[in-house]
């Protein structure tokens, strides 16, 4: 039996669920490692239990692929696919069970479309974005902050305003104007500041709304309501 059977066998078995795991070198060989999938939202997306992980590293082998499954869609590498992929720095298998079809993806410096991307919690979300166009735009490495594995949780209890001094940012002064570059917090359908976009300037904000896809949108007053603070970048990484 090859890992590709055994990792057939735990994407069967998890359905409708994705299955995950890793593909380890051992002894000259390739053996499949069944992972948990921790994710919020398991039948779309996979997370990787950590501890699966870190005991996969240190006691089976070396980590050459992460292995995953598509229950109800095609075994296509999704964009958020792509977009782990190239941040694992490892090759992708994909599996759909149902038809035991394999597809396969690896690092070859994907980056996902600013505008028209879909969310993923993550992956790419509000924050994945202000990342990438700062990299894309400004050549700013920005720090990639860990989120909890469910968004119900970040919303509960954001993390943007104990993370923005240590990202690099200060508050702007009431007034002071925006200027091409400011980010800009906002509490969306929540008490709390759980979202954020780039301002471009000329009164738009580039920003990627949860379950839509990212758009460079008016600064109108709805978002201008919604805005709690505004943030500027002072200091190189």
């Amino acid at each position: 039996m090859t890992w590709k059977d055994k990792a057939l066998e735990h994407a069967i078995k998890e359905q409708p669920r994705e299955s995950c795991g890793l593909v380890v070198v051992k002894k000259g060989k390739e053996i499949y490692c069944p992972c948990k999938n921790l994710a919020y939202d398991p039948s779309d997306q996979f997370i990787i239990d950590a501890n699966d992980w870190v005991r996969i590293e240190d006691n089976e082998g070396e980590i050459v692929a992460v292995v995953h499954s598509h229950p109800t869609t095609s075994a296509k590498p999704s964009e958020a696919d792509r977009v782990a992929c190239e941040k694992s720095n490892l090759k992708w298998w994909i599996v759909q069970p149902q038809l035991k079809d394999w597809q396969y993806c690896e690092p070859c410096g994907y980056k996902a479309p600013l505008i028209g991307r879909q969310w993923v919690w993550g992956v790419t979300d509000c924050w994945s974005l202000c990342r990438d166009w700062y990299k894309e735009e400004l050549g700013i490495e920005l720090i990639d902050w860990v989120r909890p594995n469910n968004p119900d949780d970040f919303v509960r209890n954001p993390m943007f305003v104990d993370c923005f001094a240590k990202t690099g940012f200060r508050e702007l002064l009431p007034t002071e104007d925006l200027q091409y570059g400011d980010l800009l917090l906002m509490s969306i359908s929540s008490s709390g500041l759980n979202h954020i976009g780039v301002y471009l300037g000329q009164q738009t904000v580039l920003h990627h709304l949860q379950n839509r896809l990212s758009s460079r949108d008016l600064l109108d007053e709805w978002l201008l309501k919604c805005t709690g603070k505004r943030i500027r970048y002072v200091k190189k990484n």
